[in-house]
């Protein structure tokens, strides 16, 4: 029996962590002009001071298991993890389609006494063509493929004592189609994510009836829109008709504002919270949650007292991410 198990989700917005020469501490002692020329990548590093905060965000909260989206690939995620976590975790990511490299993977506290698979599905086809390339696809010589892969990934992390394909938990870290339409074939991304969700559940089904219904499942990311059970958003009405997957923000009973993970900000200096970012819980995981853990954690200022919403882009900017970390408590886990 494993007493408890604590995990924070969050979306670091664009945590590249990248150098030319092996970085060490001293390198974070630089001002952010030589912070930002240590990396000739055509991907900016993440400003080293917000780096810093979410670091002591997850020194604070200390997770056994910290779920990422957004990360500039494998180094970034170790040298996230060497440089500013002390080297407390193991790092888990296959870096997967995205064409941003903004990555999905996760950090698992070494003191553990388990071991841990990562799975990837980035391969997967989600049985899906935008409009135009169905038209292409009737010609048999187009040479057109027959359907797209997920935008970044789900990636399974499956927790284990002794054998690989008997794990006791398992997880799968998701990073959804945004609404990015840049082609403008498909408004606001919703057909795309739509067929995304869709492939997520049918993993999440083949994994229930792979391992039986009593090895929880925990789904989690950022599915940019509402998922939730209120208001819930067209393409993700299959969560509710399908699986018996809940969110752990319904669980603990929390209203649509305490649900917030992401806020938009207009010109009128109105800040619009929506949540973004989710944990759903199969039936069993619902069983092992520790209600009374479950919380979003919200950005503190230089006294340790929690901000208020941003109103303006430049308050939002100085956050150490645009969303905000999922935490809660799994206890009593069976490890058989």
């Amino acid at each position: 029996m494993l007493p408890n198990l604590k995990i924070m989700s969050l979306n670091a917005e664009n945590l590249f962590l990248l150098s030319d020469q092996q970085l060490t501490a001293e390198h974070l002692k630089l001002d952010e002009i030589r912070w930002q020329k240590l990396s000739t990548s055509v991907f900016n590093n993440k400003p080293l001071e917000k780096t810093k905060s979410l670091a002591r965000i997850v020194l604070q909260e200390s997770p056994d298991i910290l779920i990422l989206s957004e990360v500039g690939g494998v180094e970034s995620l170790k040298n996230f993890n060497e440089l500013f976590l002390q080297d407390q975790y193991s790092p888990a990511l296959i870096e997967g389609n995205s064409d941003r490299n903004i990555d999905v993977g996760y950090l698992v506290k070494k003191t553990n006494q388990y071991y841990f698979d990562i799975v990837s599905n980035k391969n997967r086809l989600i049985n899906f063509l935008y409009p135009h390339e169905r038209e292409v696809l009737d010609d048999p010589n187009s040479g057109k493929i027959s359907s797209h892969k997920f935008s970044r990934d789900v990636a399974e992390l499956h927790l284990f004592l002794k054998d690989r394909e008997k794990p006791f938990l398992i997880f799968l870290a998701t990073h959804l189609k945004s609404r990015l339409d840049p082609n403008g074939y498909d408004p606001n991304g919703l057909q795309r994510r739509e067929a995304e969700l869709r492939t997520l559940i049918e993993i999440y089904n083949e994994l229930q009836k792979k391992h039986g219904p009593d090895v929880p499942i925990v789904i989690a990311g950022d599915f940019n829109g509402n998922a939730s059970r209120a208001k819930t958003e067209t393409e993700f009405l299959p969560i509710y008709k399908n699986t018996q997957l809940k969110d752990i923000t319904e669980l603990a009973g929390f209203d649509e504002a305490s649900s917030a993970t992401f806020y938009q900000v207009s010109r009128n200096s109105k800040s619009e919270g929506k949540q973004l970012d989710y944990c759903f819980l199969s039936e069993k995981a619902q069983t092992l949650l520790n209600i009374a853990s479950v919380k979003i954690y919200r950005y503190k200022d230089h006294l340790g007292f929690e901000m208020d919403p941003p109103t303006t882009l430049d308050a939002k900017l100085h956050l150490p991410s645009d969303h905000y970390p999922l935490i809660f408590v799994m206890q009593n886990i069976s490890l058989k």
